[in-house]
């Protein structure tokens, strides 16, 4: 099971606004310039984003997107939920009528155990643990880098 660039790409994005959470509003320009996502496709998740209320918008010369709460409050289930539209493996797990072989399917039962597997893990991480984690990670660089 994959991820789809979409649930990529919002995670990488709303880790940037999670990073930049004290500094406020972050435009559609840095974001894509830091993530390295284009701003076309960057803007159509952003609005998904602001529609569920999780990031706000300002227009105008000095605008751009901030997260509605504290990274510490946004969990990564909620992210990739509302960019992916869920994260169910296969239909029939949320909508049993679409499959006539339900109740002897053994495989849906073995779907519905990976989407559990797949929330929780998902929900255990908030924003913060992504800023905190991706500030070891560059700490670690930074010390593996030496000159010559």
């Amino acid at each position: 099971m994959r991820l789809s660039t979409k649930g990529r790409y919002g995670a990488r994005a709303i880790l940037e606004l999670a990073l930049n959470y004290e500094r406020g509003i972050i435009s559609l320009h840095d974001i894509a310039q830091k993530q390295g996502i284009s701003e076309s496709y960057l803007e159509r998740m952003m609005t998904a984003l602001v529609a569920a209320g999780l990031v706000t918008s300002s227009r105008g010369k000095h605008g751009g997107f901030r997260l509605t709460k504290p990274p510490g409050e946004i969990r990564l289930s909620q992210v990739i939920q509302i960019v992916e539209g869920g994260v169910t493996p296969v239909p029939c797990v949320d909508d049993p009528e679409l499959c006539d072989r339900v109740d002897i399917c053994i495989t849906r039962d073995i779907w519905e155990r990976l989407k559990k597997a797949m929330l929780e893990i998902l929900d255990s991480i908030t924003l913060q643990d992504m800023v905190e984690m991706q500030k070891r990670k560059l700490s670690k660089l930074k010390t593996q880098m030496y000159y010559i």
